[in-house]
């Protein structure tokens, strides 16, 4: 008997990015979104897509959405995927043939990201693997907001063929996004007890972290292989580790408590 696929996803505000995605998994048995809110044509074209499950929740963090969604999958088995992705033609007939004869309980699944129009294949962010595809019940979500992914104990296999992660096409977006994971960052540091107040400590985090970041993943890890994008990629992500110790430091500072964000909306 043939194994059934759910896609577990969630969603706010989407209508730009969720024909695409839903256009790459219409062969599918189940999809299953859970939204937070969204204020455009995000349910519509879920609905349209055919979306079997469709769902609003408050959000309360990625990880707490993303297993309401990973709950509500029947499926044999479960993909977890996110609004700004797609699933190639290739990745999926890669898929269904795992499925046939499934060697683990759950696979990484390798995945390149696009910034300002190219795609980032150097500097630690390829094949920057996730675990998205699973058997129904061994996994749920774990680890820090924003970029927690799904934790199964036991051997894991590793699919050959990428993820298109559409994450940032414009920069305006990225520092959209970088500006709500660092504030979601901030919080985990300040739940560790991190980001230390003394002037040490400080500058430990907040400066020599970021200038150490890239330098080892703009030369040591090829970043600039990826050209003029990847100079700007890398050269601001070192900056959004800057904030984040930086919110860190004033919420303490101040006593104060820092709200998860949506990032604008997806976990990328």
């Amino acid at each position: 008997m043939r194994a059934t696929l759910s896609v577990a996803m969630i969603a706010r505000n989407e209508e730009a990015n969720l024909p695409r995605t839903l256009d790459s998994i219409r062969w599918v048995d189940e999809i299953v979104i859970v939204d937070s809110g969204s204020t455009d044509r995000t349910p519509e074209i879920a609905r349209s897509y055919g979306a079997t499950h469709f769902f609003n929740r408050d959000f309360r963090g990625f990880a707490p959405q993303k297993d309401l969604a990973i709950d509500a999958c029947t499926s044999d088995w479960i993909y977890l995927l996110d609004a700004d992705e797609i699933i190639t033609p290739e990745l999926a007939a890669e898929i269904r043939q795992v499925l046939e004869n499934p060697k683990y309980e759950a696979y990484w699944q390798p995945r390149v990201n696009l910034f300002m129009g190219r795609w980032m294949r150097h500097g630690g962010f390829y094949p920057d693997r996730k675990l998205r595809l699973f058997r129904r019940g061994v996994a749920h979500m774990a680890g820090a907001e924003p970029h927690g992914t799904p934790y199964y104990s036991g051997p894991k296999g590793t699919l050959k063929n990428d993820l298109l992660h559409y994450a940032y096409p414009s920069f305006r977006l990225y520092l959209r996004h970088m500006n709500g994971y660092s504030s979601d960052g901030a919080s985990m540091v300040v739940k560790k007890g991190k980001g230390g107040a003394s002037l040490p400590a400080f500058l430990a985090n907040a400066v020599l972290n970021p200038v150490l970041t890239f330098i080892k993943n703009y030369f040591f890890r090829l970043g600039f292989l990826d050209g003029r994008e990847g100079f700007i990629l890398h050269l601001n992500h070192s900056v959004y580790i800057h904030w984040k110790y930086v919110k860190a430091w004033e919420t303490r500072k101040n006593g104060s408590a820092l709200p998860v964000g949506q990032a604008g909306d997806t976990e990328s």
